[in-house]
């Protein structure tokens, strides 16, 4: 797997590989799609994420780099969102119903489901212009990678390791500080999805670096992994909820919409507590504490 940077390889060169490989897949998932433009959509913005963590962690050598790039990545991968992020919907409507406290609840589900899916089609009917998005997407992505061979870091082995220790703290700050915000009794979505976006480049900081000690990396990017599901979880209810609300005609005056709102509040507080106690576990050590073992590691791995 090439989503990586090894301690006895030169940064350049590693971030380059990386960069390049996720880039890479991206373009041919657009291109190629095997299992349809919708799926190579969705895999595509996978692989734009990764190389979006990549480039945060390196961003203290290379910030203006860092900021053009990511505003390039995030732009391109808005403009594919729309059908993905109604997909998601059915997604979170498969697991209500899988959770299901009834058996009239679950059916109503098995419902709420289908007005979900029909919704999704209507949306990428309407949306005539997604095969000009992706063609635009691949030129961005070749944008991306034309830029990539002009960036060098410089970086030296000891400035490498002083360069993660950096970014690896200024990471863990911003997650604990979301992590703070989603704690207030009055924490609104948009903290929840913060601590989303920093546990993501958590999870991928250790796939970057897991090299270094593979074992206990490995077992802290599942954790992460982890964190990021739920915090999905819960989002993607929020976000079904707020449909319902705004689009009540889909329910054509069923009680299907009221019995789908009962479920996501209670399914919800379940997630948001058990979101809370992973990241209080996945965040307990302090960023400086832990930025300076990652120090210490890839130094040590390096020799």
């Amino acid at each position: 797997m090439s989503y990586r940077i090894r301690p006895d390889r030169a940064l350049d060169d590693e971030v380059h590989k990386a960069a390049a490989h996720q880039l890479g897949k991206a373009m041919a998932a657009l291109t190629d799609r095997p299992q349809g433009l919708h799926e190579a959509v969705h895999a595509a913005r996978k692989n734009i994420k990764r190389v979006r963590a990549l480039y945060r962690l390196v961003a203290p050598v290379a910030r203006e780099f860092q900021r053009r790039e990511n505003d390039r990545l995030r732009a391109m991968a808005q403009t594919l969102s729309g059908v993905r992020d109604a997909t998601a919907l059915i997604e979170i409507s498969h697991y209500l119903q899988t959770t299901a406290a009834s058996e009239d609840e679950s059916h109503a589900l098995t419902r709420v489901s289908d007005v979900l899916t029909t919704r999704r089609d209507h949306l990428a009917e309407a949306e005539t212009d997604l095969e000009d998005k992706a063609r635009a997407a691949v030129a961005t992505c070749n944008e991306a990678l034309e830029a990539l061979k002009d960036v060098s870091f410089g970086c030296g082995r000891r400035d490498t390791a002083r360069l993660f220790q950096k970014g690896w703290r200024k990471n863990v700050r911003k997650a604990m500080e979301a992590l703070s915000e989603c704690h207030a009794d009055a924490a609104h979505a948009e903290s929840f999805h913060d601590l989303r976006k920093r546990s993501q480049d958590y999870w991928m900081h250790h796939m970057l670096l897991r090299d270094v000690w593979p074992a206990a990396m490995h077992a802290k990017q599942l954790e992460a992994k982890a964190l990021v599901d739920v915090l999905g979880r819960y989002l993607d209810m929020s976000i079904l909820s707020d449909v319902a609300d705004r689009e009540p005609h889909l329910f054509n005056g069923s009680d299907d919409r009221a019995r789908l709102l009962e479920a996501i509040i209670s399914r919800q507080q379940i997630a948001r507590e058990e979101a809370l106690t992973r990241a209080r576990w996945v965040f307990a050590d302090k960023p400086e504490r832990e930025a300076r073992t990652v120090k210490r590691l890839w130094l040590e791995a390096a020799d």
